[in-house]
């Protein structure tokens, strides 16, 4: 069980706005500004920003953080300095939210000529991050180097919405090392380790030192974060430090971070800590352990991998050291395959049956096995799903038989012809990279389009996008915008909002325990009313968990149990003022605007989803069980509770 505390310091952790019982939607004036939210109506949403009622014209400004509309930009400024400092934030983090760079100047004035409060400064510092560009970086970085501890806090949590989108400099990743210093407060530290971590294409070699005192970092968020920003260290020096957190850190997510961040060039010197990790009372460190050796084991003979895998049982952790065992391969590959195809015949669990699939895709000599497995009838759709998967992924082996591209070649075909949407994408996929030469053995792009006008949309939109990618790429035609349905096609149910309270809670029982879940009616109306008319159906009862990444989402309630699931209908994104921090509740999403009825739990704060993934619930109780969760557990049931 976890039990270390881990909580970010931003402006806002995913709590509910309003803690009343009285729904705030009882207000017809919120209702219409909602509406307009929901109908993406900038126009409707503009006059209510100078009303002389505060609460409108912060619910306006809050309106217009998901619509995300530049053509706001002008009209949110002048309210970075309104009397109301609820409405200062909200216009703050609207302009954050438009990244539009002209939204620098109003930013950068605020912060630095009227000395606004220091919660003030956060919101200004991170619409500052999601706005600068790579010129007025250089101003951010140079502005703000003293220690006043909510203008660093914001600074590096500036530095980090920057570095999400890839706009970072020398100056910018030196500043974050330096507020990683453990005199810096706890939000200054987690922002500069989140930023180091999260910001790509880094080479950190030239912070060694710095970093590997931060994993010693009292705070598990920063150690984590530490640890992951020790993988862009291009020296083999930092082995002992990874072997030394893989072995005796006591949150597993940092466990969990420093298998990630070792690396093929140090195997030898880390490979012994992964394998004690193989054993970890972690699940998911476990499973972390398994990958490290599929992705950097090499000089091992197969075998070894299928003697070590027989001896788990945990089936996920097996399949995974069985791939390990294939794709070694040597004079025991046809032994090993053999086990494996033998496990798939005798498992019963569906995810088990994926997960083999999954492993034979490591060896091209399995495909005949994989493909009758793949179209055989009436099994769960989650192993077709997978077994599409890993044919695509064997023809990407560099010993895939020439002979077979052209058996291949009429897979593909079979596979956009099936009908099962997870299939046709990821045979959409594979016709669209080029290193499989596809285009030449099936120049006739008619049985695509054939495949794509039977799809349903909106509920069939994953797959849309995926063929028409493919078409496009194909015809080497301008890509084709995707068909977002509007707001009219499933407008919020007043009705079921209002009978929601700000304090309603979810009770979600799963297989391993009992996890309670807030609601965020007020931040979020119209995914809340969604949700709540599923769970009232108990059309979550039964479903599973069909993703799990360790140290970051647990996810469910899709009907196909595979992750490309949906309702009938798309919901528009609610982008409340809230914060990925841990147990975080958000809906799944193809993009804007087009959730439906997946969602998600993060294992810890992520704040890279921050303002992009609908947050409408919180984990209130049963954390635990939430890192327990593994694919394939189940929703026992859903309802509402007092």
């Amino acid at each position: 069980m976890f039990t270390t505390a881990c909580t970010t310091s931003s402006p806002k952790a995913s709590v509910p706005t309003a803690l009343a019982a009285a729904n705030p939607f009882e207000d017809a004036t919120l209702r219409a500004i909602a509406t307009a939210q929901d109908e993406r109506n900038t126009a409707a949403l503009l006059p209510y920003l100078t009303n002389a009622e505060v609460r409108y014209r912060r619910a306006a400004a809050l309106a217009l953080a998901s619509v995300q509309d530049k053509a706001a930009t002008v009209s949110l400024q002048p309210l970075l300095g309104d009397a109301d400092q609820a409405v200062r934030r909200a216009a703050a983090y609207a302009l954050g939210q438009t990244g539009d760079s002209t939204a620098v100047a109003p930013l950068m004035a605020r912060l630095t000529s009227s000395s606004p409060a220091p919660t003030d400064q956060r919101y200004l510092f991170e619409a500052l991050g999601r706005c600068v560009t790579t010129t007025s970086l250089r101003q951010l970085v140079r502005s703000f180097v003293g220690t006043d501890t909510a203008a660093v806090a914001g600074q590096a949590w500036a530095l980090l919405r920057a570095g999400n989108r890839g706009v970072t400099s020398e100056a910018a990743v030196a500043r974050a090392v330096a507020l990683l210093d453990q005199q810096m407060p706890l939000a200054a530290r987690q922002g500069a380790a989140f930023t180091l971590a999260r910001t790509p294409r880094l080479d950190l070699t030239a912070y060694q030192t710095a970093l590997t005192t931060a994993t010693t970092d009292r705070d598990a968020v920063v150690r984590a974060m530490a640890t992951t920003a020790l993988g862009k260290v291009k020296s083999p020096t930092i082995a002992p430090t990874l072997v030394g957190l893989a072995r005796r850190d006591s949150d597993y997510r940092v466990r969990v971070s420093a298998l990630r961040a070792m690396n093929a060039t140090m195997y030898a010197p880390v490979k012994e800590a992964a394998w004690e990790a193989i054993s970890d009372p972690s699940n998911q460190v476990a499973l972390t352990a398994a990958e490290f050796f599929l992705n950097h084991a090499s000089g091992e003979p197969g075998v070894l991998f299928l003697e070590k895998a027989n001896k788990l049982t945990n089936w996920r952790v097996r399949a995974t050291l069985l791939a390990t065992a294939l794709k070694l391969g040597g004079t025991e590959r046809g032994a090993i395959r053999t086990a494996v195809q033998q496990r798939y015949a005798a498992a019963t669990d569906p995810y088990e049956k994926a997960y083999l699939l999954k492993a034979l895709g490591e060896d091209p000599a399995a495909y005949e096995f994989v493909e009758q497995a793949t179209f055989a009838s009436g099994q769960p759709l989650v192993v077709g799903s997978y077994g599409m998967e890993a044919l695509v992924a064997m023809r990407r082996l560099p010993d895939f038989p020439e002979a077979q591209q052209a058996a291949f070649a009429l897979t593909i075909r079979r596979a956009m012809g099936s009908g099962d949407v997870t299939i046709m994408s990821t045979a959409a996929e594979a016709l669209r990279d080029p290193k499989l030469n596809l285009r030449q053995l099936l120049p006739d792009s008619t049985f695509i389009v054939a495949a794509r006008d039977k799809l349903v949309l909106p509920r069939d939109l994953e797959a849309w996008q995926a063929l028409q990618q493919t078409l496009d790429y194909l015809q080497n035609k301008p890509a084709t915008p995707t068909p977002v349905a509007t707001a009219a096609s499933h407008p919020i149910n007043w009705v079921v909002v209002r009978s929601v309270s700000t304090q309603q809670r979810v009770l979600l029982s799963t297989t391993k325990g009992e996890i309670f879940m807030q609601l965020h009616v007020a931040d979020a109306p119209g995914s809340v009313a969604n949700f709540v008319e599923l769970v009232r159906q108990g059309f979550y009862n039964g479903k599973t968990f069909h993703r799990v990444v360790p140290n970051f989402v647990v996810q469910g309630g899709d009907p196909r149990g595979d992750g490309s699931g949906s309702t009938d209908y798309n919901l528009r994104s609610e982008f409340g003022d809230l914060r990925y921090g841990e147990g975080a509740v958000g809906l799944a999403s193809a993009g804007k605007d087009t959730e439906s009825c997946q969602w998600f739990i993060t294992h810890t704060p992520t704040p890279h989803l921050d303002g992009r993934y609908t947050i409408f619930a919180q984990v209130v109780k049963g954390m635990d069980v939430v890192h327990r969760l593994d694919i394939g557990d189940k929703i026992v049931r859903m309802e509402l509770v007092k």
